[in-house]
This record gives C-alpha cells, sequence and structure tokens, in this order.
C-alpha cells in the first residue's frame, strides 16, 4: 500500500536532524506534554523543526502508523523515533538525552 503521507514524513525526518512532531507550535504549544518536550530541547539549546499535527490531521493519522506511536508529541533524532514526553522527560533527567544528542552529533548546550 502507497502511502504519500509516509513519504512526506520520510522528506521531513530528512531535512532535520531532530524533528518533534507535537500539538501546537513551540511558541503555542496545545497540550502539556508537547510544551515539556519543546521546554526540554530549548533548556538544552538543540535546534529542532517542529510540525503541528492539530493543522494536519493527514499529518497526525500518518504518523500514528509510520512509527507505531499513537501519542504525540513524538521526538525524532536523525529519523529514528526517540519516543514521547515521557520518555523524552527521563531520558533528560538521566542525562541519556544529552549522550544520544552528543553520539548523533547534535549540537546542544552542556
Amino acid at each position: 500500500m502507497s502511502q504519500p503521507v509516509f513519504d512526506r514524513i520520510r522528506e521531513q525526518l530528512a531535512a532535520d536532524d531532530v524533528v518533534l512532531y507535537m500539538k501546537g507550535t513551540p511558541v503555542f504549544p496545545m497540550c502539556g506534554f508537547s510544551a515539556r518536550v519543546v521546554q526540554i530541547l530549548t533548556d538544552m539549546g538543540v535546534k529542532f523543526q517542529a510540525y503541528n499535527v492539530l493543522d494536519d490531521p493527514e499529518l497526525r493519522q500518518g504518523l500514528k502508523e509510520f512509527a507505531n506511536w499513537p501519542t504525540f508529541p513524538q521526538l525524532y533524532v536523525k529519523g529514528e523515533l526517540v519516543g514521547g514526553c515521557d520518555i523524552v522527560t527521563e531520558m533528560a533527567q538521566s542525562g541519556e538525552l544529552a549522550q544520544l544528542f552528543a553520539e548523533k552529533g547534535i549540537a546542544f548546550a552542556s
């Protein structure tokens, strides 16, 4: 089954090293979980591209199938799904997120 939305997701993931699919925008997050992930990335000084899934129902549904991950936000690093809010928060607190960024060559403020 050909999924044009999957092609679009792959293009978005290829275009930027760190991609956040979220509800709302980094300036105006529309849910607390999205806001928390934006805050973590901002606090770490990580440059990221955000896509608002509320503006794009096709993208929103496609991502659930693409990643087999039903909820948002979804954080991708170098095209790989890291996880949602709980995973990103735990990784940030444990230092794993900084380690991941370092391993992948992503610039961040230590």
